[in-house]
C-alpha cells in the first residue's frame, strides 16, 4: 500500500514563490513514477510535473522554467519547488505516485494512488 501525503499549499501573490512537499512510502516498488497534478474550480485534473525514480522529469508547458520537480536522497519525499507563480495556477494540488509504466507521466490514468490535495491560491 501506497500512502501519500501534502503539504506546503497556501496563499501568495502573483510572482512570489511555494514548494510543495508529498511524503510518499514507495518500498513496495523498485522504480516508480511520481506526478504533481492540479485540479480548478470547474476544471478537469490536469498534469503539472512528474519525475522516476532515476531522477527524470517531465513538465506540461505552462509551468516550464517556472515549477522544478525533485526527489529527497533517501527518495521519501517529492517536492515541487513552485516559482514565479500566476493567478492561473491557482488549484488544489494533488500528488501521485506508482510503479514507473510506459505510460503518460503527466496523465491521471498512470497512477492510482493519491494524496488529499492542498490548495495553492495566488492573488493578483
Amino acid at each position: 500500500q501506497v500512502h501519500l501525503v501534502e503539504s506546503g499549499g497556501g496563499s501568495v501573490q502573483a510572482g512570489g514563490s511555494l514548494r510543495l512537499s508529498c511524503a510518499a512510502s514507495l518500498y513496495t516498488y523498485h522504480t516508480y513514477c511520481m506526478g504533481w497534478f492540479r485540479q480548478a474550480p470547474e476544471k478537469g485534473r490536469e498534469g503539472v510535473a512528474a519525475i522516476d525514480s532515476d531522477g527524470s522529469t517531465k513538465y506540461t508547458d505552462s509551468v516550464k522554467g517556472r515549477f522544478s520537480i525533485s526527489l529527497n536522497n533517501a527518495k521519501t519525499f517529492v517536492y515541487l519547488q513552485m516559482n514565479i507563480l500566476k493567478p492561473e495556477d491557482t488549484a488544489v494540488y494533488y500528488c501521485a505516485a506508482d510503479k514507473r509504466s510506459t505510460g503518460d507521466w503527466l496523465g491521471i490514468d498512470n497512477y492510482n494512488y493519491w494524496g488529499q490535495g492542498t490548495q495553492v491560491t495566488v492573488s493578483s
